[in-house]
């Protein structure tokens, strides 16, 4: 049976390398290629991570956050030397500003859609087993909060729902019955997370957690796939990183704008970082051939 994603299917090790990489980048890489880049691939994964779920949160959630960021820095930040006019307050509205919130904003942008796709590649499984030799209590808590906030949710919809059907709903009414019905199905939660958290623990103790020597049963094996994808990784974590520290990456916005002069060299750095940003969705378009060449000669 086919995989929903393939870079999925890869080592956590190899997932956590690889988002630890494009965030890294994503944050530090200033240049409005590399911000464009980076929130390009990062929207083409989400997109084929999520489908059409990825392009409604991009223009109702995204768009808006991203409007604002970049509306944010020039009202506040009045550094640069190109003054297009001059605010009510008397301060100057720069170019610089401006195309440094736009630069934030898509940075911003692109950073929140990466970590959207972490969320949706990196279960708390794989979170566990990387660190749970490491930093065990931490791991377990880090993987029982991100457990519990979809699990919230999804319970407090069940609730809020079965409340409805029997009159409490909090849309409807005064203000004094909305804010009332809004009351008891928070103390209902607050009953159940207790209760949860109760059962979780018995959970744990009947499975022998924090005992001496308890083994551990994993599923993840680093094969010849994973260590190619280990090889590429680092080949373009240090290229880029390489090109980073000699200055082929580099970018101002103040006092003025100025960029990297366009050389064969610093487009080779452009061009790793597409590659890099754009591999999990290679390969999953290379298991889409594949599968669809073992359909047609079933």
């Amino acid at each position: 049976m086919r995989n929903k994603d393939a870079f999925s299917g890869y080592h956590p090790a190899i997932n956590f390398l690889y988002f630890a990489l494009v965030l890294l980048f994503s944050m530090c890489l200033m240049h409005p290629a590399y911000l464009a880049i980076s929130l390009a691939g990062a929207l083409a994964y989400d997109i084929t991570l999520k489908g059409r779920k990825a392009v409604r949160f991009a223009v109702i959630g995204l768009l808006p956050m991203a409007a604002l960021a970049a509306l944010v820095n020039p009202a506040f930040n009045h550094e640069g030397a190109t003054i297009l006019t001059y605010l009510p307050s008397g301060n100057p509205l720069t170019l610089e500003s401006m195309l440094y919130g736009v630069a934030a904003a898509v940075m911003l942008a692109s950073v929140v859609l990466w970590f959207a796709t972490y969320n949706e590649i990196m279960s708390s499984d794989k979170f566990v087993y990387l660190f749970g030799r490491v930093i065990p209590a931490l791991s377990l808590v880090l993987s029982m909060v991100l457990r519990f906030i979809p699990k919230f949710k999804t319970q407090m919809q069940t609730v809020s729902e079965a409340q409805a059907c029997i009159g409490r709903d909090t849309k409807n009414g005064s203000v004094f019955r909305r804010a009332g019905n809004a009351v008891k199905i928070f103390s209902i939660m607050v009953t159940w997370s207790l209760e949860n958290a109760i059962e979780t623990a018995d959970s744990m103790r009947s499975r022998g957690y924090g005992l001496p020597g308890r083994t551990a049963f994993s599923i993840y094996h680093f094969d010849d796939r994973d260590k190619s994808a280990l090889v590429w990784l680092i080949f373009c974590g240090t290229y880029i990183i390489s090109g980073w520290m000699a200055g082929g990456t580099y970018f101002r916005y103040y006092p003025t704008t100025k960029g990297i002069v366009f050389t064969p060299m610093t487009v080779s750095f452009m061009l790793v970082y597409l590659a890099l940003v754009l591999t999990p969705v290679i390969l999953d378009r290379k298991e889409d051939r594949q599968w669809q060449s073992l359909q047609s000669k079933t």
